[in-house]
């Protein structure tokens, strides 16, 4: 039986409840990470942390652990569940409050960290590539919502997951209000253009993800050159390789988008490269 963590103790999962009038759960109210475990190493740990802390402090939520203690919460409840290779989903709500939005008349936020599996594709997605869409629903507007914030209120990303699901493909590009190339719904972007390494920047939209971080170093120690830039959809079509990156879903090839090939349409050698090097990293 799994145990959750719930503000400080370890409870089954069949006993980690939350009242329905917590802020996370009537409004969306909160923040999370997820993280990945590696041979009993939770990856970038530290990394992750600090981003929840940083959204906790763009949204005005106190969390009422430092640092060091939520990273200490999360190893013990790793050792607790004996995971060797696993999925852990930390979220921090606001707290119970009553039927209104003022975050003020809210009480004890809730600290929650969730250890268990997670595979999202299969692995012969990993070695023929996949196909993805253009999503018609567009990235948030960083003005209006900030997707810098890894917030509970995910609906814009599944509005766009939607239309994937409709066009019967695992994944959408989402644009910015300007027509650029973001993100993915879950998933960071890269292309490949004559040998250069090319990644939507951050004032694009997007979230820095620690697996996009984590490739990027990774193509820059292999002598890659590595671009933040603009990206639009005429890019992605005549680019030469494109995938994705992602704590779920690590390094994965994509090699159709909106019926055009990518590439050759197979998985590229620097896709393989980059991912066999993260694979080397994290020790699989």
């Amino acid at each position: 039986m799994s145990k959750i963590y719930m503000n400080g103790k370890l409870v089954e999962k069949a006993d980690a409840v939350i009242s329905v009038y917590d802020h996370g759960f009537l409004y969306g109210d909160g923040i999370f990470e997820g993280i990945r475990i590696y041979n009993s190493v939770v990856f970038k740990l530290h990394e992750h942390v600090v981003r929840l802390y940083e959204s906790a402090k763009s949204i005005d939520l106190t969390i009422p652990l430092s640092i060091d203690e939520m990273c200490k919460a999360v190893k013990d409840t790793v050792q607790a569940n004996a995971k060797k290779d696993g999925y852990i989903r930390l979220i921090v709500s606001r707290g119970v409050g009553n039927l209104g939005l003022d975050p003020r008349k809210t009480t004890n936020p809730q600290i929650i960290i969730i250890v268990d599996d997670i595979s999202i594709y299969p692995e012969e997605m990993y070695e023929k590539g996949m196909e993805i869409i253009t999503a018609a629903t567009i990235r948030n507007i960083p003005n209006a919502l900030n997707p810098r914030i890894k917030s509970l209120n995910y609906l814009n990303n599944i509005l766009a997951k939607l239309e994937a699901n409709r066009a019967g493909v695992p994944e959408a590009i989402m644009l910015n209000h300007l027509g650029e190339v973001a993100e993915c719904t879950a998933d960071n972007i890269f292309l490949v253009k004559n040998g250069v390494l090319k990644t939507p920047a951050p004032q694009c939209g997007i979230l820095e993800g620690i697996t996009r971080n984590t490739v990027m170093d990774l193509a820059r120690a292999e002598k890659i050159t590595v671009q933040e830039v603009v990206i639009t959809r005429h890019d992605v079509f005549i680019a030469d390789e494109c995938f994705l990156t992602g704590t779920a879903a690590e390094v994965i090839s994509v090699v159709k988008c909106d019926g055009r090939k990518i590439g050759d349409g197979v998985p590229g050698e620097m896709t393989k490269l980059l991912r066999a090097r993260f694979r080397k990293f994290v020790g699989i």
